[in-house]
């Protein structure tokens, strides 16, 4: 985990106006983290439309559409606390993890982040978290 996520890659106290802009905001930190090229963020979108990544527990999962592998380089994490919450469908979400899976990783990630987050204590330890490195310490202690 330590590798996927970077502390450049978690923003604290995050607020934004729209689903669509957390999402383009958790793209862009894939972009500059050099996991994915600026065409993963279209595809983050588009699988939002096909279906919705709220995974319940204030937790959203953003991440591109099947057709989007060519513009993952690499595996990658970007996570957006959003104490206040943001409406996600009807959903509150007040943490958006953001993910880029190269060779299939998603999948290994997308259920692991799923295992931390069914842990109700360890989402609010996230969305109060003062500090990057509490929430690494968080996730490491849930062995994500």
């Amino acid at each position: 985990m330590e590798n996927l996520l970077r502390d450049d890659n978690i923003l604290l106290n995050q607020s934004f106006n729209s689903q669509e802009e957390a999402i383009k905001r958790a793209g862009q930190l894939l972009v500059q983290s050099g996991a994915v090229t600026e065409d993963y963020i279209p595809a983050m979108l588009e699988r939002e439309n096909i279906v919705s990544t709220y995974m319940g527990n204030w937790l959203a999962i953003p991440h591109g559409t099947d057709d989007a592998k060519s513009a993952v380089l690499d595996s990658s994490l970007a996570l957006l606390q959003i104490p206040n919450g943001l409406d996600w469908g009807g959903e509150e979400v007040k943490v958006v993890i953001g993910i880029a899976g190269k060779d299939g990783t998603h999948l290994e990630l997308l259920s692991q982040i799923a295992i931390a987050f069914s842990e109700e204590e360890n989402v609010e330890k996230i969305v109060n978290a003062q500090t990057t490195s509490e929430i690494r310490h968080i996730l490491e202690e849930a062995d994500v």
